[in-house]
């Protein structure tokens, strides 16, 4: 207590320059660190939409995928975007609504217990677990025994997803003010419907920004799907059955051959890949700020 007043006291003797120039410094030292950490984004960006943008129409994201050797203008990735947003729809309705169970029960009903802080520590953990090394696990319980499929990449986006949206659902949760739950209590309500229709509909702003933040990092990735879909140029429809393809794995694909058209379909597909992913992040901008605005 003594230290704390000693340092409560040396703090107010400060002069106001000199916390004035302590908070100049932090502030320029944050705005270096923000652009340090943007330019290489930004760059990235500029290469893909330079290099992408040349290739993409409506024939590019219809047409379906031709052969390697194919000049620039041939074909497109119409098969890859199927095969990415159907397996990344599968995967959507596998994750979120077990992430959001997860999460209210973690929150909700676990509180201090075993099986809350065991279902806690294992989303820290799964959050930390390499993509590549997901895809093995699927490949390993299901794809060795039922085939490659479209489901068995659902399956392992469906395992990435999972921690996020649990983690971002429960942090959500947090931030819900107890005395609406202490209020609903008052007036008779249940656990249960004080959940429901108090405390799910004042995070669900924050819940669904999460729950897009997780699809679209889910969306772009390659290494799990390389061990579950495999890589086809044709439309497979049906995703609990035969190889399918996605926009990161054509990525992948071509970015590795060595003809001029490939290449260039890669980057068209790496632009499209990175046009979804901003959608949906401009998705979760949109609803989070409309909950917001109908909370107030």
């Amino acid at each position: 207590m003594a230290v704390t007043a000693e340092s409560q006291q040396a703090s107010l003797r400060e002069p106001p320059s000199w916390r004035r120039t302590k908070n100049i410094i932090m502030t320029a030292l944050m705005v270096f660190a923000f652009v340090l950490a943007i330019v290489p984004l930004v760059f990235v960006l500029i290469t893909v939409v330079a290099r992408g943008a040349s290739i993409i129409s409506w024939q590019f994201l219809t047409a379906p995928i031709p052969p390697a050797t194919a000049p620039a203008g041939q074909g497109g990735m119409g098969p890859a975007i199927y095969g990415t947003l159907a397996i990344t729809f599968i995967a959507t309705v596998m994750a979120v609504p077990l992430g959001i169970l997860g999460a209210v029960y973690i929150n909700e009903y676990g509180g201090r217990g075993i099986l809350a802080r065991v279902v806690r520590f294992m989303a820290d953990v799964m959050t930390g677990v390499p993509s590549i090394v997901m895809g093995l696990f699927i490949f390993s319980i299901y794809t060795l025994k039922f085939g490659f499929s479209g489901f068995g990449g659902a399956l392992a986006l469906a395992c990435l997803m999972l921690p996020i949206v649990i983690r971002s659902t429960e942090e959500m949760l947090k931030l819900v003010p107890d005395a609406l739950r202490q209020g609903s209590y008052a007036l008779g309500a249940t656990k249960a419907r004080v959940t429901l229709t108090v405390v799910l509909p004042a995070a669900v702003g924050g819940i669904t920004s999460g729950a897009l933040l997780a699809v679209a990092r889910a969306a772009g990735e390659t290494a799990p799907l390389l061990f579950t879909i495999l890589t086809v140029t044709s439309v497979n429809r049906n995703v609990f059955s035969g190889p399918n393809t996605s926009l990161p794995s054509q990525i992948f694909n071509n970015a590795n051959s060595s003809y001029v058209g490939a290449q260039a379909r890669g980057w068209g597909a790496a632009l499209t890949l990175v046009a979804i992913a901003f959608i949906l992040m401009i998705a979760a901008r949109l609803i989070t700020a409309r909950f917001a605005r109908y909370q107030r």
